[in-house]
């Protein structure tokens, strides 16, 4: 049990470094092919933040536990969504435009339908993975558009700028020379090592972990699992609420729920197909559902997500644990 323990500590540790390496990496290597700060942060430091929860749920889904899969990209959410996002609007109240609640929070709230009637239907198969990753190509292509004609106001470019107070030296910074190239290939490849790494060591402890308490491997994924891979999300969106910039705060958030759904769910339908386990698919697919929804009327009254709503969320979150738990 103690190894099952330190497994899972050294997977968590091993998926936060290597996605802030890859992070690193991509962003530099992205400015010095000349792509645009807009396609860097839409595509790279998008995709880049999300692969601590992609490498735990395909790892997972190979090794036959659909169940961590499944509840990381559900538990995931759910933590972005009440703990993040509430403990932020605590920190300081979270400011919230129209026009970013709208598209993305909507966007988001979309994907849970997707998964829902994707779970009742055909499961989150080939067909159901390739339709999600259309979707998301397309939102990332539609935010791209916006941004480009002056509506800055998407959550994935928002992560850019979260990742940028995280991290000070993806500001504006001098052309690498070739030593700084090398670096920056260096820094990516080793990020990528690291997380796949990280991944399976993660799975392996928690398949162990739920194997010697008896629970569920659902159970784990919704909570220990799901916990550990949104570390980077809670990291970036707490600096953001310090800092007092409310649309970063609630752009990484709802720009990760989008990432997580559309990216993660269908990359794992493409190499894992498979069901949707019972127990995510009749509970916590509409907790989820209606944690979302209270989030989206929550920004949207007043405009704001003050502390008050802060703290019902947290709350929330503490009731859904407690379910979770009680029901192992």
């Amino acid at each position: 049990m103690t190894t099952s323990i330190l497994l899972l500590l050294l997977g968590f540790a091993l998926l936060v470094g290597g996605g802030e390496l890859l992070v690193r990496g991509a962003s530099r290597l992205a400015e010095e092919m000349g792509l645009s700060p807009m396609l860097v942060g839409l595509v790279i430091v998008g995709l880049g933040t999300s692969t601590p929860e992609l490498a735990a749920s395909v790892q997972a889904a190979l090794a036959g536990s659909p169940g961590i899969a499944l509840g990381n990209i559900v538990g995931s959410n759910l933590a972005n969504t009440l703990l993040i996002l509430g403990a932020a609007a605590l920190i300081s109240p979270i400011a919230v435009r129209g026009s970013v609640l709208w598209r993305d929070g909507v966007v988001g709230l979309a994907g849970v339908v997707v998964l829902l009637l994707a779970g009742n239907s055909i499961g989150l198969d080939r067909v159901a993975g390739t339709g999600m990753l259309l979707a998301l190509t397309a939102y990332i292509a539609f935010a791209y558009h916006q941004e480009r004609t002056g509506h800055q106001l998407q959550a994935a470019s928002q992560r850019t700028a979260a990742a940028e107070h995280a991290d000070p030296g993806l500001h504006d910074h001098p052309r690498p020379d070739r030593k700084g190239l090398v670096k920056s290939v260096a820094f990516f490849l080793v990020g990528i090592v690291l997380i796949v790494a990280g991944g399976t060591v993660l799975v392996d402890g928690a398949i162990e972990i739920a194997s010697a308490l008896g629970v569920s491997d659902t159970a784990i994924g919704l909570t220990v699992v799901a916990a550990g891979t949104s570390a980077p999300e809670l990291a970036t969106t707490i600096i953001a609420a310090l800092r007092k910039e409310s649309d970063i705060a609630l752009g990484n958030v709802l720009g990760s729920n989008i990432y997580n759904i559309f990216f993660i769910g269908g990359v794992t339908g493409l190499v894992a197909p498979g069901p949707i386990p019972n127990s995510i698919l009749t509970g916590d697919l509409y907790i989820l559902l209606l944690a979302a929804i209270a989030a989206i009327v929550f920004s949207w009254t007043g405009g704001r997500l003050g502390r008050r709503e802060g703290g019902l969320l947290l709350a929330a979150y503490v009731g859904f644990l407690a379910y979770t738990v009680s029901a192992i």
